[in-house]
C-alpha cells in the first residue's frame, strides 16, 4: 500500500478537503486522521522527564541487556499471538 501525507486545517467543522492526490477514479482506498491536540507538546515534555528520571532510579541500572530482550521477546510472543481482524 502506498501512503501519501499531506497536512490540512479544517475550515468547516467535521469536514476536510483533500486535493491533488495520484489516485484514479474508483480506486480503494484507506483513510486515516491524526488531529494535533491541545498540550500535546507538553505532555510530551512530561513524559520524556519522566522517563529520564526513572531511567536514573538505582533499580533501572540493575536491569541487563539480556533481561530486557527478554522482556522484549516475552511481550512480541503475546502481541503476535493476539487475534487479528
Amino acid at each position: 500500500m502506498l501512503a501519501y501525507k499531506r497536512v490540512v486545517t479544517v475550515k468547516e467543522a467535521g469536514s476536510i478537503v483533500l486535493k491533488d492526490l495520484p489516485l484514479q477514479q474508483g480506486q480503494r482506498v484507506e483513510v486515516v486522521v491524526f488531529a494535533d491536540e491541545e498540550g500535546q507538546k507538553e505532555r510530551l515534555k512530561n513524559l520524556r522527564a519522566l522517563l529520564k528520571e526513572t531511567q536514573g532510579l538505582p533499580q533501572a541500572k540493575a536491569i541487563s541487556d539480556d533481561e530486557i530482550a527478554e522482556e522484549v521477546a516475552a511481550y512480541r510472543a503475546v502481541i503476535s499471538a493476539m487475534p487479528r481482524n
